[in-house]
């Protein structure tokens, strides 16, 4: 695993690479609120070993890239598009594969349809249509908005309570599968351990923009592959399936009782997932 402190946009943004940069690059995205590390380094070291360029990335307010205070709001989600191609800009990759997961599988439908050269194949993981259709589809559990509402009355510079607020908040995205706490804990461990500032993360409930990029999704036209737990509280499985709808010709696979997680017995088939649609271009 290579990192690189990228300087893009007038902010730095941290990432991390597997494999050999003269494979064809998958650039991970992840979700609002979770840095790189919710990508665990196996998962990426099992695509690389799939003959894959791998690279993960802190967004910004999160990890080791550019924080701000807690409670503002600095930039869009097309910013944070542009971000994911300044960093294929500053890697030299003219063309990648992009797999994003949550908020990332949206911030990836904004790339195809704005940068649609710079995109091979799109996967998207845990995610809905961005577009006005999302208002009208399943609503998200409200255990999970209960749970965050508690975050106010964190002591953030309490090391072993802060990273069992990160953990557990898992537990309440999982779905029927089990808990795997020890996971959980240890990569909560590493995240609270790298941020430069862990409560920025709650900047994120502040995002917006991307109006011009609103109810698009008819205009992707690469390979496109939709990966949705049947047991998703976040973003309940109608999401996953008004997205397959919305892309031409996605192709939707479905996780049994996954909630909005990456569960560790899903890895196989989700790499499988992005190996054969990367494959196609």
């Amino acid at each position: 695993m290579n990192e690189q402190l990228l300087k893009i946009n007038q902010v730095e943004i941290y990432t991390e690479s597997f494999g050999n940069p003269g494979d064809p690059a998958i650039l991970l995205i992840m979700g609002a609120m979770s840095s790189l590390d919710w990508w665990d380094e196996e998962f990426c070291q099992r695509l690389a070993e799939e003959g894959r360029f791998v690279i993960r990335y802190d967004h910004r307010d999160l990890g080791r890239s550019t924080v701000y205070e807690p409670g503002t709001s600095h930039y869009t989600i097309t910013d944070l598009a542009d971000d994911a191609i300044c960093i294929l800009d500053a890697y030299s990759i003219e063309k990648a594969h992009i797999t994003g997961m949550s908020l990332g599988g949206m911030i990836g439908q904004i790339i195809a349809v704005k940068n649609p050269e710079r995109v091979r194949t799109l996967t998207i993981i845990a995610s809905s249509v961005f577009g006005t259709e999302q208002a009208e589809l399943p609503q998200m559990d409200q255990r999970i908005l209960d749970y965050h509402a508690k975050s106010a009355s964190i002591d953030w510079s309490n090391r072993e309570s802060s990273i069992s607020y990160l953990a557990e908040g898992w537990k309440v995205l999982s779905g029927v599968k089990s808990f795997e706490k020890e996971r959980m804990y240890l990569l909560a461990e590493r995240e609270y351990s790298r941020a430069k500032q862990i409560q920025s993360r709650f900047n994120y409930v502040l995002l917006g923009g991307g109006e011009d990029y609103l109810d698009r999704m008819g205009e992707i036209n690469v390979p496109s592959v939709i990966i949705h737990g049947t047991n998703d509280p976040a973003l309940p499985l109608e999401h996953g399936l008004a997205l397959a709808k919305a892309i031409p010709h996605a192709e939707m696979v479905t996780l049994e009782g996954t909630g909005h997680e990456i569960h560790t017995e899903d890895w196989g088939k989700i790499i499988e997932s992005v190996i054969k649609v990367s494959s196609t271009q």
